[in-house]
C-alpha cells in the first residue's frame, strides 16, 4: 500500500507546523478522559534478534526519505501538538446509507485499530500519554440522505469536493492549517480534525500518511467484526512514517505488518519499528 505523505510518494518535505493549544484530555462520549502517563526513563531494550534490522530499516529511512528529520506532520507530531488526542474527518466516498448505529461502529472500530499501534508506546522510552483518544468531529458526503441520522453529534459537510470525492472544510484540517489556530474554522481548535478516513466504494487496497487514511468502505464495513482490519493498521502505520517494503526485506525477520501481504496484524519487528520512529524523533518534543 503506497505511503502517501504529504500528497506525494515518500516526498516528506513539508513546511513546519506551528502548535496548537495542548490540551491534556478529549472529550468522548461526553466525558474528559485522562491522556497522561507517568514519565518513564528513556530507554532502548529491542530483542537482541530485531536490534540488526531495526538499523537496516532506519538506515534506509535515511537515505531514502526526502525530509526524514525536516517534516514535521508525522502522527507524532499530531499527537504532541493537541496535548495527547486525535480528530477524525470521515470522507464518505460512497453512495451506500449509514445509519446511527453503523457511524458509531465505523467510530469506534477506528479507535481500535489506531489503539492497536498507540497503545505499544504506553510505559516505554518517557512517551507521556496513557492512551491516544480518537474522535471522529466530521463526516463529509456527496448527497446529505446518504446520512441517515438528524442528530447534531458531528459536522456534516455536503458536497464539497476535492479529489474527487467528499472533504469535510479545509479550514478546520491540519493538512490544510499549520499554525494550529484553525481561525476560519466554524468550530474552531476543539472541531478540527488532524486525519481524514477516507472509505472509497470499490477500492482495494490503501494508502496513508499524514492526512490521515484510505481505504475500501465495503472492506472496512464488512470487517468491522473483525478484530484486526490489517489493511487500516498498516496506512496507519504510514501515518507515522513507517516504510513500504516491496522491494527489501530487513535480515532475519519474516513477514511483518509493514510488508503488504505478509502479515494481518501488527507483529514484534512492527512494534518495535513503530518505537524506533520515537526513539529518533523524541528529541524535538523535550522527551
Amino acid at each position: 500500500m503506497g505511503t502517501l505523505i504529504g500528497g506525494v510518494v515518500l516526498a516528506l518535505a513539508l513546511s513546519g507546523a506551528g502548535v496548537a493549544q495542548a490540551q491534556d484530555g478529549q472529550a468522548q462520549g461526553g466525558q474528559v478522559r485522562d491522556v497522561t502517563a507517568a514519565a518513564n526513563p528513556a530507554t532502548w531494550s529491542p530483542p537482541s534478534n530485531l536490534v540488526t534490522p531495526l538499523n537496516q530499516v532506519w538506515s534506509h529511512q535515511e537515505s531514502t526519505y526526502g525530509n526524514l528529520y525536516g517534516f514535521r506532520n508525522y502522527g507524532w507530531d499530531q499527537v504532541f501538538v493537541n496535548g495527547g488526542y486525535l480528530n477524525f474527518c470521515v470522507r464518505w466516498d460512497s453512495s451506500a446509507p449509514v445509519s446511527a448505529s453503523l457511524r458509531d461502529r465505523i467510530h469506534a472500530k477506528l479507535a481500535e485499530q489506531y489503539a492497536k499501534w498507540t497503545d505499544l508506546m504506553v510505559g516505554h522510552n518517557n512517551w507521556p500519554y496513557a492512551q491516544v483518544p480518537i474522535k471522529v468531529v466530521g463526516w463529509a458526503v456527496r448527497d446529505r440522505t446518504t446520512l441517515q441520522w438528524t442528530d447534531n453529534s458531528v459536522d456534516i459537510y455536503v458536497n464539497n469536493i476535492r479529489e474527487n470525492a467528499p472533504q469535510c472544510a479545509e479550514q478546520c484540517g491540519r493538512f490544510f492549517v499549520r499554525d494550529g489556530q484553525y481561525r476560519n474554522c466554524p468550530g474552531g481548535v476543539p472541531r478540527h480534525y488532524d486525519q481524514s478516513l477516507w472509505l472509497t466504494a470499490g477500492m482495494g487496497g490503501g494508502a496513508g500518511g499524514d492526512w490521515g487514511q484510505r481505504i475500501g468502505s465495503e472492506y472496512f464495513v464488512n470487517n468491522l467484526g473483525s478484530t484486526d482490519v490489517h489493511i487500516l493498521l498498516h496506512e496507519i502505520g504510514h501515518t507515522f512514517g513507517l516504510d513500504d517494503f516491496y522491494d527489501w526485506t530487513p535480515s532475519g525477520v519474516g513477514g511483518f505488518l509493514m510488508k503488504a501481504g505478509s502479515a494481518s496484524r501488527i507483529t514484534e519487528f512492527d512494534a518495535w519499528m513503530f518505537r524506533d520512529w520515537w526513539r529518533h524523533l523524541k528529541s524535538r518534543y523535550g522527551r
